[in-house]
């Protein structure tokens, strides 16, 4: 097991593609393009500043972060860190029970 008792393994771009590609019947062109398009449109409602909220799975939003004093780790000194957006997921309460009810084979759980 890798960090924090994660597994390591990602999945990508390509496997939600094939996913879609499995359980919707579309061609996988058209698979590819409905989740570039989905993607799209989230990345531009976060863009613009929009919350986007997915039922049963979570909310992901932009949130200012305003200036502040940090301080470089290995001399000490302080730098100030410039305002900046971060992006932050919430994970939905169903999808935090799924996470939790989890449990593989032989993990002693």
């Amino acid at each position: 097991m890798g960090k924090n008792g994660m597994t390591g393994k990602t999945v990508t771009r390509a496997q939600l593609g094939e996913a879609v590609y499995q359980e919707v019947g579309l061609s996988r062109n058209e698979s590819a393009d409905l989740l570039e398009t989905v993607l799209n449109h989230m990345g531009d409602a976060l863009t613009a500043g929009e919350a986007v909220k997915i039922s049963s799975f979570g909310s992901f939003s932009v949130r200012q972060k305003g200036e502040r004093v940090g301080r470089n780790p290995k001399t000490g000194e302080e730098v100030p860190i410039l305002p900046r957006k971060v992006l932050v997921f919430r994970p939905s309460q169903v999808l935090k029970n799924r996470i939790n009810e989890y449990r593989r084979p032989g993990d002693g759980s």
